[in-house]
This record gives C-alpha cells, sequence and structure tokens, in this order.
C-alpha cells in the first residue's frame, strides 16, 4: 500500500465493542486476568502493552518498512534507551552536528558509563571508516542533520558500519518516512521524535525506533528496556499520534513545497548570507538528496547577513511566524538555534525555520518584512 493509506490503515481496526470507526482511547491501566490466570486478550499492565501503542507501533513499523516498532515518551527517551541497551566498553560513533540534546547526552551522561564515544563530521564516510574500532557497536547518522542541514550518504555508512560488525541507526525525524527510507538504504533501525511531523500539530510529546530485523539481539535488548525502564507513552498520547498520522503524507507534501519557494526566495535577499536548503542546486549534498530523498521537507536554515543580534533582531520584526523551539507543526516557527545550544559551534547569525501550513505567500510577505 502507498504511504496515504498506510498512514490511515496500518494496524487500524474497527472497534469490536461499538463499531466505532474513530479507535477509543485505553486510559486503563491494568487488565482482567482470565479465570485461569492467564491474559488472553492480550495485555496485562501498560507499562507493557496498550491497544493504543500497539496500534501507533504497528503504523510505525509498515509506513518504515521494518519488522518491529518500539514507541517511547519522547525522542530523547527512544535515544536514552537504546544506548541503554549497549554493554559496558561498547563504542559509538555519532554525528558531531546532530541535534544538539542527543550529543549533550552521549557527552554528558553516558561519557561516565564505560562508554567510548567518537565525534566525527558524518556526510565525510571516510572519518566514519577511520573513526571505526574492533569494539564499535553502534553507529549513528541524523540525515539531513538538526540545523546545519547536512546529509550522509546512507548506503555507503551501511557498508562501514556492517563491515565492522556495527549496528547502524538512522536519524529520520526530519525526512520522515514520506521523503526518506533509511531501512531500504541499509540502516538497521530508524529513529523518530515523534513529537515533530508525525504528530504534526505540536501537542504531544513522543519518540519511536523501527528495527528492520525484529530477532536482532539489539531488538530483544530495546524491547526490555522498553518494557522494564518504562518510558512509554501514554494511551492518550498514542492516540494523538495516530490521529496526526492520518495526514502526514499530505502535510509533508504541502510544507515540501512551501519550502522550497521560500528558500528560493531568501536566497535571492541582499541581507541574507547564505540559505542551508538541499533543494537549492548550490548545496554541497544537493546531489545526494536527490538519489537518497524524495523530497526535501519542511525544515531548513539560513544565515542573516551580519551578527547573533542582527539575526535576532530579524526574528523579532516577524509578526506571522513565532519564535519558538522545535518543529514540524502546522504553524511556521523560527528559532535563533546558537543561543539555546551552549557551547554550539552553530553559527550566530543562523536562523532556522519550519514552514508549516501558511499559504507560502504570507510566509515570504513576513519574512521579507522583517528583512527589510
Amino acid at each position: 500500500m502507498k504511504p496515504e493509506t498506510l498512514a490511515i490503515h496500518a494496524g487500524y481496526q474497527i472497534d469490536p465493542t461499538t463499531g466505532a470507526l474513530t479507535p477509543p482511547i485505553h486510559l486503563s491501566t491494568t487488565f482482567e486476568r482470565d479465570p485461569d490466570g492467564g491474559f488472553a486478550r492480550g495485555h496485562v499492565y501498560t507499562r507493557d502493552t496498550n491497544p493504543n501503542r500497539d496500534e501507533l507501533e504497528a503504523r510505525l513499523a509498515q509506513l518504515e518498512g521494518g519488522a518491529l516498532a518500539l514507541a517511547f515518551s519522547s525522542g530523547m527517551a527512544t535515544f536514552m534507551s537504546l544506548i541503554q541497551s549497549l554493554h559496558t566498553g561498547a563504542h559509538i560513533i555519532a554525528p558531531n552536528d546532530m541535534y544538539f540534546g542527543v550529543q549533550r547526552l552521549l557527552r554528558e551522561v553516558f561519557a561516565d558509563w564505560g562508554l567510548a564515544i567518537t565525534f566525527v563530521t558524518a556526510s565525510d564516510t571516510r572519518q566514519i571508516e577511520s573513526a571505526m574500532r574492533p569494539n564499535t557497536k553502534l553507529v549513528i547518522i541524523e540525515t539531513p542533520s538538526n540545523p546545519m542541514m547536512n546529509l550522509t550518504d546512507i548506503r555507503a555508512v551501511a557498508d562501514i558500519a556492517h563491515a565492522g560488525g556495527a549496528f547502524l541507526v538512522c536519524d529520520n525525524t526530519i525526512a520522515t518516512p514520506i521523503f526518506q527510507h533509511p531501512l531500504e538504504l541499509g540502516a538497521d533501525a530508524v529513529i523518530h521524535a515523534t513529537t515533530k511531523y508525525l504528530g504534526g500539530h505540536s501537542d504531544v510529546l513522543g519518540g519511536a525506533i523501527i528495527l528492520k530485523d525484529a530477532h536482532h539481539p539489539l531488538a530483544s535488548r530495546l524491547q526490555v528496556v522498553q518494557k522494564v525502564g518504562g518510558a512509554v507513552p501514554a494511551p492518550f498520547d498514542c492516540w494523538m499520534l495516530l490521529r496526526g498520522m492520518y495526514t502526514l503524507p499530505h502535510r509533508m507534501n504541502i510544507v515540501n513545497a512551501n519550502a522550497l519557494q521560500i528558500a528560493h526566495a531568501l536566497n535571492n535577499h541582499p541581507n541574507i548570507e547564505r540559505v542551508l536548503h538541499l533543494g537549492l542546486d548550490d548545496h554541497p549534498h544537493h546531489a545526494l538528496a536527490r538519489t537518497q530523498m524524495s523530497g526535501y521537507g519542511g525544515l531548513f536554515s539560513f544565515l542573516v547577513r551580519g551578527s547573533a543580534d542582527d539575526a535576532m533582531g530579524m526574528t523579532n520584526r516577524l509578526r506571522l511566524i513565532k519564535r519558538a523551539t522545535s518543529f514540524g507543526g502546522v504553524h511556521t516557527t523560527i528559532e535563533h538555534r546558537a543561543s539555546v545550544e551552549v557551547g554550539t559551534s552553530t553559527p550566530h547569525n543562523l536562523l532556522r525555520i519550519s514552514i508549516g501550513l501558511e499559504h507560502p505567500d504570507d510566509i515570504w510577505d513576513d519574512l521579507a518584512g522583517a528583512l527589510g
């Protein structure tokens, strides 16, 4: 089935009791045992399983073409659980331009857990190859990267990781399964901050990992961490994510078209130093994007000509576009990333913009007015 159909029907069942087309929310934390003490209806305790989470995980797995999906309470909880599934002494390779929160997690939390971590420029596959060690167990890539919008060659990195016996995880939050399929390109697993485009309305927190092989040893360890650790989404959160995913393909097509139009307009503005959008011919990874992705998404960055004060001042003159963190919602939002990334290498005149569902002419009028 096509993504438009999977986003609505994957994991979906008519409610057997009422015939309701919209799934009910199963808020119960516990479920009745059978007379013999068993659980023939499949649920024991909502930390273990829940009907709403079952449907969410089935839909995520089918959209990404995976065998197993595990949902968590946030994108960061997903990364936390993944790394907790490793053994002491393992070596991890991660991008030096990936989402800053994950970098902090690796540097400030897990570096003291007996895990070795090497940060590389992941768009240069030679650096990943050089960083491989006999104890490298996990290679993480985020492509496109946040907020620098760099690409990593997934197929090439998969070959490198697998040659060294490592597990390759790709953060696919920005591209979504609508525009990029890392599992088809050789990745072993895909991670999403479902808070972003999959939820799509800036009203629910969540994360998920989708694995190609449900029988991989790391899959069973992740299942234990999910079940015992308990960092799972609440039933209502799962229901909200499922509702948001109904329109995912259509929202992504709109924001993709809007963002490309705005990026071209910014690229021609005298007060813009540079636009970091994969759909522009002058982006260094444009050729890879055209082969690895079917669209560019709604998130990109641009550098205002001048200083951090110039960039911040420009955002203060906006009227329609809101200053806010996160991305992937229906509203167009903008953020000065360096001011929230402690010790960052992100340029201080960079603004990250998440294009929403407003008419692109209205988005551009607001930007042009603020830029002067």
